[in-house]
């Protein structure tokens, strides 16, 4: 039996949905796209906020294939751009300290830096997990 990777989690996938009005569970299954369409529509008008609650496992089943997993967890630099994005502290805890410290000191690189990572962090997470794995 061929086990795949689990690198998102759907509890917090269900966590970032009850907020998924405001697409933060679909950039965190790496869907930029929609994520940022549900952001200026409300969850697509919240019609499309509720069929997410069912289409959430696909989308971790998705995910899980689509993004290498390593030594950075997806969820935790998740958690932290989340909620402290504007601090850098996701950036650091990925090892990129010298643009944390500029985020830290610029919020967030005028909070487009910010946008920037909403759009990327699972591909950010994803190389580094690659770039850990092969030094």
């Amino acid at each position: 039996m061929i086990t795949r990777p689990d690198t998102h989690s759907k509890l917090l996938g269900y966590l970032l949905w009850i907020f998924g009005f405001l697409g933060s569970h679909r950039f965190y299954y790496g869907k930029p796209i929609t994520g940022t369409i549900w952001f200026f529509t409300f969850g697509f008008f919240l019609i499309g906020w509720i069929i997410d609650f069912f289409l959430i496992p696909s989308m971790d089943e998705q995910a899980d294939h689509r993004f290498r997993e390593g030594e950075i967890n997806y969820s935790v630099g998740w958690l932290l751009l989340t909620f402290t994005g504007v601090f850098g502290l996701h950036r650091m805890y990925m090892g990129k300290w010298i643009t944390g410290v500029i985020y830290l000191l610029t919020g967030g690189l005028f909070l487009i830096g910010l946008l920037y990572d909403f759009w990327t962090l699972n591909d950010q997470i994803s190389e580094r997990n690659r770039e850990v794995t092969f030094n």
